[in-house]
């Protein structure tokens, strides 16, 4: 059997692949899309229907 003596991997060893030259740029192209899907799809979300608004009941003053 082969040891692996590779340590665990970490959210920081993670960050630090995803920062180096090759991967940050299909990191930040992903990150742009991403963006761009989410905004596309809140913006294409129909709003909540409000309640009729009914103006409020005129009273006359009472003298």
């Amino acid at each position: 059997m082969t040891e692996d003596t590779r340590p665990p991997r970490t959210f920081k060893g993670l960050l630090r692949w995803a920062t180096t030259p090759p991967q940050a740029w299909g990191v930040y192209l992903l990150a742009i899309v991403l963006v761009w899907l989410i905004s596309f799809y809140a913006g294409s979300l129909k709003p909540k229907k409000m309640p009729d608004a009914s103006p409020p009941p005129v009273t006359a003053p009472r003298s």
